[in-house]
C-alpha cells in the first residue's frame, strides 16, 4: 500500500538534492517518480541547454506549466521540479492541487559543491561561483518559501535522513 495518495512535490534550488530524494522517496513509499527536467528533454528530443539556445527560457518555463497541468490528474507521485518551476504562480496554484510541496535547502556553498561540474545548468553558464549562486537563491527565496507546505534542509544529513524527516513532517499534516 502507498503511503501517500496525492503527489509529493520537490522543489529548491539546483543542487538541493531533488532528484536523489525523488529516487529515494520513490523506492520507499513505492511512487512513480516524474524529473521534470527529463520529461521535457525527453518530449522536445533535446537538451536543457538546447532548448535555452534555441526556443529561449520563457518557452522552457511554458513547458513546465504544461508538464505540471498533465501530471495534476492522479496522485502517488513524486515530482522533481526544475529549479524555475515555483517562480510562477501558476505553476505553484498547479503543484498544489493534487500534492504537497516540499522545499529542499541547501547553502549556496553546498549548491556549488554539487553543481561545479555539471553541464547541464544553462542558468548559471559563466556564473559558476558561489557568489552568483547565493545572489540568485535569494532572489528565489521569497517564492520558495510562499510555495512550500514543508521546509527541509539538505546541509549535512544523508539521503535516508532527509527522506525520513520529510516523511514524518508530511505525515503530520
Amino acid at each position: 500500500m502507498k503511503t501517500f495518495d496525492y503527489n509529493i512535490i520537490l522543489i529548491g534550488f539546483m543542487g538541493t538534492g531533488k532528484s536523489t530524494i525523488a529516487k529515494k522517496l520513490s523506492y520507499m513509499h513505492r511512487l512513480e517518480v516524474v524529473e521534470m527536467d527529463e520529461e521535457i528533454v525527453r518530449r522536445q528530443g533535446m537538451s536543457i541547454p538546447d532548448i535555452f539556445a534555441e526556443h529561449g527560457e520563457e518557452y522552457f518555463r511554458n513547458l513546465e506549466t504544461e508538464l505540471l497541468r498533465d501530471l495534476q490528474s492522479r496522485g502517488g507521485k513524486v515530482i522533481s521540479c526544475g529549479g524555475g518551476a515555483p517562480l510562477r504562480a501558476e505553476n505553484v496554484s498547479l503543484m498544489k492541487q493534487n500534492g504537497r510541496v516540499v522545499l529542499l535547502t541547501a547553502t549556496p556553498e553546498s549548491v556549488y559543491e554539487r553543481v561545479k561540474n555539471g553541464k547541464n545548468r544553462p542558468i548559471l553558464n559563466g556564473n559558476m561561483n558561489v557568489e552568483y549562486i547565493a545572489s540568485l537563491m535569494e532572489k528565489r527565496r521569497e517564492k520558495y518559501e510562499a510555495a512550500a507546505d514543508v521546509v527541509v534542509a539538505t546541509d549535512g544529513k544523508v539521503i535516508w535522513q532527509i527522506c525520513e524527516e520529510l516523511t514524518q513532517a508530511l505525515k503530520k499534516g
